[in-house]
């Protein structure tokens, strides 16, 4: 059983920046893929990025393109999501999520492992 807890949500100026975390509490970290979703009031949860385990290989969601880098550290079991040129939109509670041995896909059902959430709040 793989338990996550994220960090680093919080209130931030349209175009600042945060650095989401997800640290999980299982040993063999290195060998699940993870994803970054979101969920804003009202809408459905949404892929944002993922990382690949073993080629570490990242794939991110259009809209996030070039403003957001996922990111993992296998000696800490930690994974991140550093955010940069937030725009209000960007306003959501984003999860951490994972999955053992597959490959990075958009579909929230393919990931057997979910935190808690942080909320994210741009004003714009």
């Amino acid at each position: 059983q793989v338990q996550l807890v994220e960090s680093g949500g919080g209130l931030v100026q349209a175009g600042g920046s945060l650095r989401l975390s997800c640290a999980a509490s299982e040993r063999t970290f290195s060998s699940y893929t993870m994803g970054w979703f979101r969920q804003a009031p009202g809408k459905e949860r949404e892929f944002v990025a993922g990382i690949r385990w073993g080629s570490s290989s990242t794939y991110y969601t259009d809209s996030v393109k070039g403003r957001f880098t996922i990111s993992r550290d296998n000696a800490k079991n930690t994974l991140y999501l550093q955010m940069n040129s937030l725009k209000s939109e960007d306003t959501a509670v984003y999860y951490c999520a994972a999955r053992q041995f597959g490959a990075v896909t958009t579909r929230k059902n393919d990931y057997n492992y979910w935190g808690q959430g942080t909320q994210v709040t741009v004003s714009s």
